[in-house]
């Protein structure tokens, strides 16, 4: 099953516009004729902080809202996956849990792939060179909140590397339920 996790708060859905979009584009690129108009079933509870699970394949199609709590980022550990491959948000996450398990002390790991910067195992990055924000070209998945953000040009894409992490005065992490937040012991390698 592939999956769309969605900010809801207060009886409101976060982005559906960009996630509409990404489950399009999920299930054109499999051939799925499929057709889910989040806006129309995306029912939020009306008060406090959820994190919505819209989980759907070619036929069908499920809905779960928890209670959130934000986790705290403050340190990745750096991890090479030259072969890890995730363009589509799936509900199988074995092999980002997996990385997941090398943090060591840090809160998270960013994933490095053929020597360039990719994502942690919740969030796309971003780093602050010379005053511009910069995210991978290279996502392991195109975020919701990173689409939004380059189409607003808060974010520009560039080829990072690990020898970039030097340069950045900051890194931030972005996903549809943090949003856009920095990281503040920033990276361990």
């Amino acid at each position: 099953m592939l999956l769309e996790t969605i900010r809801c708060e207060n009886g409101e859905a976060d982005n559906l516009i960009y996630h509409q979009r990404r489950m399009e584009y999920s299930l054109e690129k499999l051939g799925w004729n499929a057709i889910y108009d989040l806006e129309s079933i995306i029912i939020p509870p009306k008060s406090g902080l959820y994190r919505c699970r819209f989980l759907y394949d070619a036929n069908h199609y499920a809905i779960e809202f928890h209670p959130y709590v934000p986790k705290k980022i403050s340190s990745l550990r750096l991890i090479q996956a030259d072969t890890l491959e995730y363009s589509l948000k799936s509900a199988d996450r074995e092999s980002l849990n997996a990385l997941f398990a090398q943090r060591g002390s840090s809160d998270d790991v960013l994933i490095v792939k053929n020597n360039l910067l990719c994502d942690t195992t919740i969030a796309n990055i971003a780093l602050l060179i010379d005053n511009q924000w910069l995210t991978p070209s290279t996502p392991l998945l195109e975020g919701t909140i990173r689409a939004r953000l380059l189409d607003e040009g808060f974010l520009n894409t560039a080829f990072l590397t690990p020898k970039d992490i030097e340069k950045a005065a900051k890194i931030a992490i972005m996903n549809a339920m943090v949003g856009f937040v920095e990281v503040e012991n920033g990276i361990i390698s």
